[in-house]
């Protein structure tokens, strides 16, 4: 704690991690939300749930699902729906999980 009537200084690790925060995309948001969606490809929600169509990024995931809300159907991989194995990537859009702003 500092003395009386001094202001407290922001330190470069605060103010880079709050430059951080603030440029890095984390997929949030309506931004994001089509890439969680999976309607386009490069989206997280690679695989869909036969049963409930719920999405999930990976095979793990969607069986931990399965175990969680679909105890007494067996899992079956072959019947889970590949949601990117019909699209083409678009290029252009940033991926999630990259650096970059548009405040610059």
């Amino acid at each position: 704690m500092t003395g009386k009537a001094k202001p407290k200084k922001h330190t470069a690790k605060e103010i880079a991690a709050k430059v951080d925060a603030a440029t890095t995309n984390r997929g949030g948001g309506k931004a994001g939300l089509a890439d969680r969606s999976g309607i386009e490809k490069g989206g997280h929600a690679k695989f869909e749930c036969p049963h409930c169509k719920i999405t999930a990024p990976d095979i793990k995931s969607m069986q931990i699902h399965h175990d969680a809300r679909h105890p007494k159907v067996p899992f079956e991989e072959s019947k889970l729906v590949n949601l990117h194995a019909n699209q083409q990537p678009e290029t252009s859009k940033p991926r999630p999980g990259v650096r970059g702003s548009l405040k610059k």
